[in-house]
């Protein structure tokens, strides 16, 4: 949009940016194998992470025994997700392959989808995407390309180190 010029005012341009809609993002990352999961919904409710989990233990790691999930605190992020979701069997079938880890109240940093969610947002995210489908393809070609690299992430945050950091959080 132009605003006209007034005398000792040069004319200026003002940007206005037109939402076409938000989506959802959910990521999971195997860090030492360097694999990565990541699924688009339309929103981020019990369901859509209950759904979310339920992919990836019957899709991705069908003959894990038990899958290690480290998540933060988030409102969707528990058990009450997957009895919202599923029935009593369909909830205890699933639940048995899942051990969820939490991370400390303010230390989501700690969360390694964290780290992956940061990377996708600098180097695929970067910029106005026009619509879901469009997203749906970007998203998943960066996940394909860092699958094919089996990108991993190089954890250096020892148990000593994150006593030394968090003991504040420490309950005694």
């Amino acid at each position: 949009m132009n605003i006209p010029m007034r005398p000792g005012h040069v004319m200026k341009y003002d940007y206005e940016y037109r939402r076409n809609g938000t989506c959802n993002i959910f990521v999971a990352i195997e860090p030492r194998a360097g694999k990565h999961h990541i699924q688009v919904t339309d929103t981020r409710t019990r369901q859509d992470f209950a759904s979310f989990m339920k992919w990836l233990i019957d899709r991705k790691y069908k003959k894990a025994r038990k899958v290690m999930i480290v998540l933060d605190n988030l409102n969707t992020h528990f058990e009450k997700s997957f009895y919202e979701t599923f029935s009593e069997k369909e909830c205890s079938r699933l639940l048995k392959k899942i051990q969820f880890v939490y991370t400390p109240k303010h230390a989501s940093w700690l969360n390694m989808a964290e780290i992956e969610i940061n990377l996708l947002d600098h180097e695929c995210l970067n910029r106005n995407i026009d619509n879901r489908q469009e997203l749906e393809n970007e998203v998943q070609a960066w996940c394909n390309d860092n699958n094919k690299e089996k990108r991993k992430i190089n954890w250096s945050f020892t148990k000593y180190k994150a006593d030394k950091k968090l003991s504040k959080y420490y309950v005694s």
